[in-house]
Formats: C-alpha cells, structure tokens, sequence
C-alpha cells in the first residue's frame, strides 16, 4: 500500500502534484493538509490532527472518512502524528506533499521527521512533483532525467564512502562534511543515478525537471 500524506505547507504545482497519487493510495491529511485534497478533489481516507487548521469548505459533520483527534496542546506536530498513525497500517511506500515552503522551522523540521530510525526500511520522501527529499542510509536511485538538480548533504554528521553514479560530478569512495558544500548542485547525466554510502545519514534532493 501506498500513504500519501497531505501536510500544510505550500504545494506549487497541483498537476504535478496530481500525477503523483494513483486510485488506490491511502490519503491521509495533516490537519491543514486537507485544503490540498479539496483542491484536487480527492476525498481523505482519515485527517489527523487538533483540527484547528481545517479548510472552511470542509465539513466533519458530513465526512465519511476517519476523524483522528488530538488536543491543540501537543508535542507533536499534525504531520508527525500522520507519519506515526501512517506506519501502523504497514505501507511500502509514505509520500508526503506539501511539507516544503512556508516557515523555515516548519522545513526542518519536517525533513528530520524522516530521520526517524523507525523509517529506515521504509520509502518515505517529502515530494510535490517538483522537488524530492529522503534520506540514503545505504544506497538509493534517484529516478529523474538527464539535466535534473541532485544535492546530497550530510545529515548529523560526516558521512563517508559516498559514490555515485550518473552524476556528472562523480563522488568516488568520499567523505562529505556538514560544514562544507561540496555535494551541492550536483546533475544527473541520466534518467536514474545512484548513491550509496558507508556511514551515516545523506539527505538526498531532487529538484524534478530542472
């Protein structure tokens, strides 16, 4: 099964959105997140959340998915409640739209909800048709076309033994520093390149069609 998860940051391409989400997906929406599947026409399977960012043409009273209500005063944000109540119902594949744009601390945070260890064995990325970010804990593809942006930054540290494939900038067997730039703005010569690594934790960006 595929989640796909609606959060409620900006989503700057409704088709390119739309292209992303298949019949069958499970949608799931962060709170907020709703107003992205109204605009797309697609009705939630469940919305999750303190409900205090709900559309105003969305109507509880007259939805028939599932309401999963917490309190406003929380310790976690609508979307990482999403990606907790995702992971019990044993997806293969999390997409999140919508998790980029908007308050920086809302990004960040976002992007190290993925970090997660209960994540490692999953396909779980921040996408919108336009850019792409996950983590690669070992190896990963990216699946993209030739000319498209791929950034690789480490994540809580060094990280070693990065090598790529179909880059135009090759990385053999090195290490990237959280300190320094160095896998930044990096392009694909193909419609899929590959990365692995050694140790630690490379977030991956791709910007789509660049």
């Amino acid at each position: 099964m595929k989640i796909i998860i609606f959060a409620n940051g900006n989503l700057p391409n409704l088709e390119k959105a739309r292209s992303l989400i298949r019949p069958d997906d499970f949608i799931l929406c962060a709170d907020g997140g709703t107003r992205h599947a109204i605009a797309l026409g697609i009705t939630p399977n469940a919305v999750i959340g303190d409900m205090d960012s709900l559309p105003s043409n969305f109507q509880p009273s007259i939805f028939d998915g599932e309401l999963i209500l917490f309190p406003k005063d929380k310790s976690e944000t609508d979307l990482e409640l999403s990606i907790n109540h995702a992971l019990t119902l044993n997806p293969d594949q999390i997409l999140i739209l919508a998790a980029l744009g908007g308050r920086i601390d809302q990004i960040l945070a976002n992007i190290s909800l993925l970090s997660d260890l209960r994540l490692s064995t999953f396909d779980i990325r921040l996408t919108d048709g336009v850019e792409e970010l996950f983590f690669c804990r070992d190896q990963v593809k990216v699946d993209g076309r030739s000319g498209d942006i791929v950034s690789l930054i480490p994540w809580q540290g060094e990280v070693t033994g990065v090598f790529t494939e179909n880059l135009r900038w090759h990385l053999h067997y090195e290490t990237l520093y959280p300190d320094k730039t160095r896998g930044i703005s990096n392009e694909m010569t193909s419609d899929v390149a590959a990365v692995s690594i050694k140790s630690g934790l490379l977030l991956v960006t791709h910007i789509i069609g660049y």
